[in-house]
């Protein structure tokens, strides 16, 4: 299928951006999109719930996984097939606490790192990080509260690389993501990594 408007493919991840407007319900724009990609009426689509909230499709959807987050006017959704999939997007504003929120929630090292960043550097790299870690923490199922501390990344030229993660996650290498900006002043990151045996 091609790509419509507003998507846009990412390793076997189908990303789309849309407008949201702020405190309405997700699910059924969300709905709305996965049963143009999966071919039958919104009605049609099985979405439960993990324990911690993740969302996953019916065994009938054929191995597809999900996953969307919102952020200010937007809302990004993603679908692939034979992974297991989790995204974040962040708006991009003022974030005067960031460096307190990382000493406070983020391994010391990542900490150490933004620290050593001019100030005019450091509230990005913080949103990238952060929306690096809330990607594979979706993925994960558990979100937040799994730990932000319980995975690490290091700088890799302006994004950021997975180094170490706790056992729960897999393996560093287990993982690929991808930061891209779906519109302007905002940013997401994509996770995905073979489906746990």
């Amino acid at each position: 299928m091609p790509l419509a408007p507003g998507q846009l493919q990412v390793g076997p991840v189908r990303c789309a951006w849309q407008p949201y407007r702020h405190g309405e319900p997700a699910e059924p724009l969300v709905r709305t999109w996965l049963a143009v990609q999966l071919g039958g009426p919104p009605a049609s689509l099985h979405i439960t719930r993990e324990m911690h909230g993740r969302p996953l499709l019916g065994a009938h959807h054929g191995g597809f996984d999900t996953s969307w987050s919102h952020s200010g006017d937007g809302l990004l959704m993603a679908l692939a097939a034979d992974v297991r999939i989790g995204i974040d997007l962040e708006f991009e504003r003022p974030r005067p606490k960031a460096q307190v929120l990382a000493n406070r929630f983020f391994a010391a090292s990542e900490a150490a790192t933004l620290a050593a960043l001019p100030d005019d550097a450091r509230e990005a790299a913080f949103v990238r990080l952060w929306c690096a870690k809330e990607a594979v923490l979706k993925a994960h199922g558990q979100g937040l509260s799994f730990g932000l501390h319980r995975l690490v990344f290091a700088p890799e030229g302006d994004d950021w690389a997975l180094v170490d993660c706790d056992p729960a996650l897999g393996a560093p290498g287990d993982w690929t993501l991808h930061a891209f900006r779906p519109a302007p002043d905002y940013l997401a990151t994509v996770a995905w990594r073979p489906h746990w045996p």
